[in-house]
């Protein structure tokens, strides 16, 4: 689904569950992960393409009302209880961060961006989510490493974005809108993930999820409709299809996948899904959307990938 980088909901388990997987299990895992890498990669072109007739508010409030109530119609069906009333706050409160800002940024930045190229944007995630850290009570400390690997990245989007913003006019001016939405989008995921460790661990994540998807789809029509968008709300058979496939694969069988093959790999094996989806969002792009490709796209996310790379680098243990 689309939040930053294509995530799934807050609440999703952060290390490896501590249960021992069969041989099958871990094959099945590996499928999952693919598809979660194939799923998400694609869809910041159905995204796109649903623009077309459907206003980007709108179409982040629908397509996340649905996922959820089909994911909670699902989980009811297999006798799992969602979330009762006392959690529901705290969800709300991601719901308003992870999908209000986090998938109504990416949406509306697409709208004004190469489909492709937002994709390399929500790359940054990791510099929000060590910025927020640093600044939040009990975080961690800014470290020098991870102050090159800010600078590092943010020299990255400069070599993407400049030139087009350079140009100034009105082409300039929605392209920066753009790049700015989505870097809002990336703010509100690390401030959604922030407060997930500190305040929501749920035991039922996909239970959770659901919910979160609901609260936030709801946030994300009021402002779709505060802003008019119902009147300018339309489908044809492309843009039902584009909806059709993010609600359904995008949202409810990606972050299934996603779930399962938390469970059974590592963490950070899992987490590789977040440089592969980059890759396949600009290559379709190119392909099916004739958006623009250039060799400045390459390096950019390449100093990108280096920043991130030394952001999350892992301390030297001190030994004992």
């Amino acid at each position: 689904m689309i939040g930053p980088r294509g995530s799934a909901p807050a609440g999703t388990p952060t290390s490896r569950a501590a249960v021992s997987s069969t041989p099958g299990q871990v094959r099945r895992a590996w499928l999952a992960w693919i598809a979660v890498c194939l799923i998400w990669g694609t869809t910041y072109v159905a995204v796109k393409i649903s623009l077309q007739t459907v206003p980007p508010f709108l179409q982040g409030g629908l397509r996340n009302i649905l996922a959820g109530l089909i994911l909670a119609a699902g989980l009811a069906a297999r006798g799992h209880k969602l979330p009762g009333r006392p959690a529901w706050g705290r969800l709300a409160v991601l719901g308003f961060f992870m999908f209000l800002l986090g998938n109504g940024g990416v949406v509306w930045g697409v709208e004004h961006l190469p489909s492709g190229l937002a994709a390399v944007l929500v790359g940054t995630s990791p510099f929000w989510m060590v910025g927020v850290e640093a600044f939040v009570a009990g975080g961690r400390t800014l470290r020098v490493r991870q102050l090159i690997g800010l600078v590092t990245g943010f020299a990255g989007i400069v070599i993407l974005v400049w030139p087009d913003i350079a140009q100034g006019g009105v082409g300039g001016r929605e392209f920066l809108l753009g790049v700015i939405s989505v870097q809002i989008a990336c703010a509100g995921w690390a401030i959604g993930s922030s407060y997930t460790r500190r305040h929501v661990m749920p035991a039922d994540v996909l239970g959770s999820a659901a919910m979160q998807m609901i609260f936030g789809g709801m946030f994300l029509t009021l402002l779709g409709a505060t802003l008019g968008e119902w009147g300018r709300l339309s489908f044809t058979g492309l843009t039902l299809s584009a909806m059709a496939y993010l609600v359904l694969a995008g949202s409810v069988i990606a972050f299934t996948a996603y779930s399962y093959a938390l469970r059974h790999l590592d963490v950070a094996t899992v987490s590789l899904y977040t440089y592969i989806n980059p890759v396949i969002a600009v290559a379709l792009g190119t392909v099916l959307l004739d958006e623009p490709f250039h060799m400045r796209m390459v390096i950019a996310a390449g100093v990108i990938l280096i920043g991130t790379l030394i952001v999350g680098r892992k301390e030297p243990s001190s030994g004992s």
